[in-house]
This record gives structure tokens, C-alpha cells and sequence, in this order.
């Protein structure tokens, strides 16, 4: 088969391992824009023209963990870090809802001062300020009965990317303890409980292959999330992949064409990372298939010390400025943010 018979077999019915490292290793230019167009139909067939916008409040860069990718790893002495207070965090919410966001999203590092009580107060208090709002929670691996305590509090999704589906890829990326069948059993309990789910995995990480991508592929098709965030890897010079190249855009494009295909009504961000790595990026996303936009609502004050990779966007300017330059880049590829939720369809 060639690959365009592959992706419009995806279409209709999963690919199997095989046919997925054939697609990713042959695939061509021609071949990454007959996806794009196939998936753009696709996402314009469910969601219109429109870009669902999520207001992104990054409330605290410590984190327990020694990821070697991240730049808020413990052992990144260089870090800046700090925490948003709950004051701080409910202004950000004020601010994003006189803009017309409803959905906020909480994204932290793993940060035990966030205890399961503090994150429960925050959540009830987010939702009963505003009640039409979604809240979507980005705050790593925790135990099921914290998930359970913040779902019954009000918060609707949860984003955990799985960051690859092969054990020993995972093993590259993060040191012991973590592990991926605890990621993946935190995914599956996040389902269980009722959220909506996302997983999802940085493109060009180190040790990853087209296997792993296949591998990747075939479990989002398994866990059925309803969303799913990628974007390329990009080094930050205090971490061990500090001299570890960038991920390349067009097969993360190609990459978000494959997934809208695949997961037909999925919410899928261009995200900031795809927008550091190309000045159009995000747009560049957006035709590739995806759907959902994340501005930073976090203050001005700490966007720069929430420091994931090096060179990220968007850290100097107020909220009202990156979602009035959001909005004009999405009106100039023909497409609108909207300020409705933006839930998965039922």
C-alpha cells in the first residue's frame, strides 16, 4: 500500500503496528499535506471554523520530579521558582473570564505543597465563582483517590501526558521511581472517574523512533482520551538534553493530521511549544487538524520563570495582548476563537 492508502484507511479503521512505522518512515511532503487537507475536512465537519480557547494558568514551577527533559526538574538549581497563591490564581481567573475564556487550566509541576485539600479548595472555588466554566487540571501523577477528591469538587479535565508508550523509551526520558505502567494506570483511572482525559507526548524526544511513535499512536487509540497534546521536544540548556536537538515541525504536523484522522472528534492544541519552534506554528497547527489554543493567563511577573524548554513565547505579554494577537492569527487562516467551553462531544 502507499501511504495515502494508508491514510485513507485510517479513516475508516485503525492501522495496525506495521503499517504505522511503514507510513511514518515513508510518508512524503505530498503525502504530510494529503493528510492535513483530509484531517482539516475532518475537524471542520465537527467543530465549524472554530478554535476553542483555554486560559493557561501556570501556578507553581516546583516540582518533585528529575524529569531529564524539563527544566523545572529538582535538580535544576538554576530554576526560579514560585508559587501562585490562591488570591493570585482566582485574579488570573477573573482576568481570563472579562476576556471571554471558560475554560481555565491549572498546570503546575508536581508540587507537594499542593496538597489534595489545597488543590480541593482551589477547585471549589474556581467553580463556584464560575459555575458556565470549565476546569481543566494539568498537575502530574497522583494518587486515585486525589483524582476522585478533585472530580467530586468540580474539576472537569485532566491533561497527563503519557510521553511515550514503549517502557524502555520511558526509561530514557525519566529517572526511577516513575514508571509508565503508573502513568498509564493514572490515565486509566482519570477516565474511569468520569474527567476528560488527555495524554499525549513530546515529537523528536530523545531515543524515540518511528517504533515508539507506532507504539504511541496505537495506545491513544486504545485509551480513546478526548484530547490529546503534542508538540515537539525543545532542549533547555539546564538539563541533561541540553545539546539534544529540536523536533522537527513537519512530522509534528504530520503527527496532528494522523491523530484527527484517527481520533476524528478529539480536542488537539497547536500548542506553545509548536509555536517557539516556527514564528507560525500555531497556525501551521491549526491547518494541520488541530483545534484548541492555550493562552497564558498566568502573571506577567512569572511567565518567564515557568521555564519547561528554552526560548518559549509569549512571556511577556498581557493577557488581553496574546489573546487579541491569538485571535487575529486564527482570522487570518480563515477561522475564529470562540468562547464556549469547547467540551469533547458527547
Amino acid at each position: 500500500m502507499s501511504c495515502k492508502e494508508w491514510i485513507d484507511k485510517l479513516e475508516v479503521q485503525p492501522l495496525e503496528r506495521e503499517e504505522y512505522i511503514r507510513l511514518l518512515s515513508e510518508y512524503t511532503e505530498e503525502d504530510r499535506l494529503y493528510a492535513q487537507e483530509k484531517a482539516r475536512k475532518i475537524g471542520d465537519h465537527y467543530f465549524g471554523k472554530q478554535i476553542f480557547v483555554r486560559g493557561l494558568i501556570e501556578f507553581t514551577s516546583y516540582c518533585k520530579n528529575d524529569c531529564y527533559y524539563c527544566g523545572l526538574r529538582r535538580s535544576n538549581q538554576k530554576a526560579e521558582r514560585y508559587r501562585l497563591t490562591e488570591e493570585e490564581i482566582l485574579d488570573c481567573c477573573r482576568e481570563g473570564y472579562a476576556l471571554g475564556f471558560r475554560t481555565f487550566v491549572l498546570q503546575g509541576g508536581e508540587d507537594p505543597y499542593f496538597t489534595t485539600d489545597r488543590m480541593v479548595s482551589i477547585i471549589r472555588q474556581i467553580k463556584d465563582a464560575y459555575p458556565d466554566c470549565a476546569l481543566t487540571l494539568s498537575i502530574g501523577e497522583r494518587s486515585r483517590a486525589d483524582y476522585a477528591a478533585f472530580r467530586q469538587a468540580g474539576a472537569d479535565r485532566y491533561l497527563l501526558r503519557h510521553e511515550t508508550a514503549n517502557a524502555a523509551h520511558y526509561r530514557i526520558l525519566h529517572p526511577e521511581p516513575l514508571s509508565l505502567s503508573n502513568r498509564i494506570a493514572c490515565l486509566e483511572s482519570l477516565k474511569e472517574l468520569g474527567f476528560q482525559t488527555g495524554c499525549g507526548f513530546m515529537v523528536g524526544s530523545p531515543g524515540q523512533t518511528v517504533e515508539t511513535l507506532a507504539e504511541d499512536l496505537l495506545l491513544i487509540r486504545r485509551l480513546n482520551p478526548q484530547m490529546v497534546g503534542i508538540g515537539p521536544f525543545i532542549p533547555h540548556g539546564d538539563t541533561p538534553f541540553h545539546d539534544q536537538p529540536t523536533g522537527g515541525l513537519e512530522l509534528t504536523l504530520f503527527l496532528l493530521s494522523l491523530i484527527r484522522i484517527q481520533q476524528k472528534q478529539v480536542l488537539l492544541p497547536a500548542t506553545t511549544a509548536l509555536g517557539t519552534i516556527d514564528p507560525k506554528g500555531r497556525e501551521l497547527g491549526i491547518l494541520a487538524g488541530a483545534n484548541v489554543v492555550m493562552p497564558n493567563l498566568s502573571p506577567v511577573m512569572v511567565r518567564k520563570k515557568y521555564s519547561l524548554y528554552d526560548n518559549k513565547i509569549c512571556t511577556g505579554e498581557e493577557s488581553a495582548q496574546c489573546r487579541s494577537c491569538l485571535q487575529k492569527r486564527m482570522e487570518s487562516i480563515g477561522y475564529t476563537l470562540v468562547t464556549a467551553r469547547g467540551d469533547y462531544p458527547a
